[in-house]
């Protein structure tokens, strides 16, 4: 049997503004649709299952993410996780330049948990609160080339 990872999926406050976020770190919107009907309640296990959604991919197209706002039933606001809690626990990408990541991460409100940090001579990385509470990392790959 062959497996792929499709996309990574994620549910939103405000899908706009998560749209805006992940494409100005350079995600292209491959789609975006209102989905309803029984086999949304089927696929989901949610009845009455009303959602917003997009898809956005990486542009040399091997990422893809999904993401949801719930039209019905109401999104059940949690507190932002941590790092170190169970479950679902980060995005990660790849960017060119951290620093320029982080002024367009800024510009969104959104900023690192604590500071940058560099990993050996392989990365200088970092946990950005993204929308919606999303811990984003953001890793510059050090020595390129």
């Amino acid at each position: 049997m062959g497996i792929k990872l499709e996309n990574v999926a994620i549910a939103v406050r405000d899908l706009d503004a998560a749209i805006a976020f992940f494409t100005d770190l350079g995600l292209e919107v491959l789609g975006r649709d209102t989905v309803s009907g029984e086999w949304t309640d089927t696929a989901v296990g949610l009845d009455g299952n009303h959602a917003r959604i997009a898809m956005l991919q990486t542009p040399d197209g091997l990422g893809r993410l999904e993401l949801f706002e719930y039209i019905h039933p109401d999104a059940i606001e949690t507190a932002p996780t941590r790092p170190n809690e169970i479950g679902m626990h980060r995005v990660a990408f790849s960017v060119d330049d951290l620093d320029e990541a982080l002024q367009i991460a800024a510009r969104h409100g959104c900023h690192p948990l604590r500071g940058v940090g560099t990993y050996g001579d392989s990365y200088r990385l970092t946990y950005v609160r993204g929308p919606s509470g999303i811990i984003v990392m953001l890793a510059e790959e050090l020595n390129r080339g």
